[in-house]
């Protein structure tokens, strides 16, 4: 699944922050994420768990002391990467989600964005439904706010002339 994540996050950042200044760009990032990095081995694991969140959160915040402009940027992360697990319902698997806390074994949990089968089309669907909406909302059938979106990863929320 990738739209699911991508317009999903996106569309709630928006919706709640209403901020054309963060870059969406870092938090679609953030949003697929913990799949690219759980894949590999073969389902859910430690960066579907709260704790991967919370430490890059807690990384950007320390690295970034006295660079206010650049951990405003990178906080759409971890913002990302929280709204994965929100909208992967990865709390649902109480053993990956708290992982160390409640144990240190996967159990061979499977990533619930592949798990889900044919419902995740249906997750598809909603993800593209979404992203059509930020498209006619945010105008990006003008090429300038396209060129401005993919330099900068920000939306601009005014009327187009």
């Amino acid at each position: 699944m990738f739209l699911w994540f991508v317009g999903g996050a996106a569309l709630i950042v928006w919706q709640v922050f209403r901020d054309p200044t963060i870059d969406y760009r870092l938090v679609m990032l953030g949003a697929v994420l913990p799949d690219l990095v759980d894949a590999p081995f073969g389902g859910a694991r430690v960066a579907h768990g709260v704790l991967a969140s919370v430490a890059l959160l807690t990384f950007v915040m320390f690295a970034t002391i006295g660079r206010r402009a650049l951990r405003r940027r990178l906080l759409a992360v971890p913002i990302g990467m929280f709204l994965h697990l929100v909208l992967d319902g990865a709390w649902s698997n109480t053993t990956v989600f708290w992982w160390p806390l409640a144990g240190t074994s996967f159990d061979d949990a499977p990533l619930p964005s592949i798990e889900r089968g044919w419902w995740s089309l249906l997750l598809e669907l909603i993800g593209l439904i979404g992203l059509a909406w930020a498209w006619r909302r945010f105008r990006f059938d003008l090429p300038e706010r396209r060129a401005t979106f993919a330099r900068t990863g920000r939306l601009d929320p005014s009327p187009a002339p």
